[in-house]
């Protein structure tokens, strides 16, 4: 296993600049603010730490990308902010994302109030949730793992036309796996961060995706004509779960991250950095590190405080009791779900431990 390690300096550089008017607007923060901040330099810190490499195919060492600190998100141009008319962030569900729609639809809430709480501040809206023969893109069989995958590309075309007026973003999310050419094997998500528009498949995320036993695979693609979507009627969705929940909380607040102007971060331990693998992206902490906790909060505006609070509402609000079949069980029969957030746990209390430092 490898270390990364920045010294104090550099990593104080990286949150707070050398550019006085920056300076001035990181010391007109919160005393709170700063202190919870200031982790990211304190090399005691038990609330941030460094990222650990644990093989040669994890993420900085195969893809190698410039580190962006906060002076450079700041002053880059390019980047999208939500603007008086447009701060509100759109969810778009294709397919099911569990095995009745009432699953689906309590899914797809639990993912809204998790992203409201993340991007505090902004307005999150569900869309009539679609079938893929509605986005007409085009399908194929994995010649790998043999199960159903959806063109990514033409997908983002299909939301761009789709964007609503008051949209800063609109993101699809779906629980079928994604390919964005025929050339290659799959893709976890894809977006345009110049139009605002990402679609991310937790598809890969279930439990049994990677078994030997997994029940999504189609022994050959029968269509009748261009236009049909029939094998989309019946396909296999894994059952939920709570790691399948936060590793769907991780992926979509990690791409829309991305649509704010983050980039992958090497700093220190955080949700932005990038994944090769589900191994590497389950390593990744739920939450950002302090150096694009600072980008965020500038984007958006909110406090820190309120923030945390949020976070922690969500975890502990309880779900509608809603129907639920398992996979031995029939699209008819119900259970009942409850919303399962016992993976959240150890995150909770570092929130816990986050606030008792903004409120020291």
């Amino acid at each position: 296993m490898q270390t990364v390690r920045h010294s104090e300096h550099t990593l104080k550089t990286a949150l707070i600049s050398k550019n006085p008017e920056l300076v001035k607007q990181y010391e007109q923060l919160d005393p709170g603010e700063q202190r919870l901040l200031n982790e990211a330099f304190r090399p005691d810190s038990d609330l941030f730490g460094p990222i650990t490499l644990h093989s040669p195919s994890d993420w900085i060492i195969s893809h190698p990308e410039a580190p962006q600190d906060f002076e450079e998100f700041f002053s880059d141009l390019h980047r999208k902010s939500p603007s008086p008319g447009k701060q509100t962030i759109y969810i778009q569900c294709i397919g099911l994302l569990g095995n009745t729609r009432s699953i689906s639809e309590e899914y797809l809430k639990w993912l809204k109030g998790y992203c409201e709480a993340f991007f505090y501040g902004l307005t999150v809206k569900l869309l009539e949730p679609i079938p893929v023969s509605a986005t007409r893109c085009s399908f194929r069989i994995n010649d790998s793992t043999r199960n159903l995958q959806i063109h990514a590309g033409q997908i983002l075309t299909f939301l761009k036309k789709k964007k609503p007026e008051d949209a800063f973003c609109v993101v699809g999310i779906t629980m079928i796996d994604l390919y964005p050419r025929d050339s290659w094997n799959f893709v976890f998500g894809q977006a345009s961060l110049t139009e605002g528009v990402g679609i991310f498949s937790f598809a890969r995320y279930g439990t049994d995706f990677y078994s030997s036993h997994y029940k999504g695979k189609v022994k050959r693609l029968e269509r009748k004509s261009s236009s049909d979507y029939s094998v989309f009627d019946d396909y296999y969705l894994p059952e939920v779960s709570s790691a399948l929940l936060l590793r769907s909380c991780k992926t979509l607040t990690h791409e829309i991250g991305h649509i704010f102007g983050l980039r992958h971060c090497q700093w220190l331990a955080c949700l932005m950095q990038g994944s090769n693998h589900l191994e590497e992206a389950d390593r990744r902490p739920l939450d950002l590190c302090p150096i694009c906790l600072r980008k965020l909060q500038s984007a958006v505006g909110f406090r820190l405080r309120d923030r945390c609070k949020a976070l922690v509402r969500w975890i502990d609000a309880e779900s509608t009791d809603t129907p639920r079949v398992t996979p031995k069980h029939s699209r008819e029969e119900l259970v009942t779900l409850p919303k399962p957030v016992e993976a959240f746990k150890e995150w909770k209390e570092w929130i816990t431990r986050c606030l008792a430092v903004l409120q020291k």
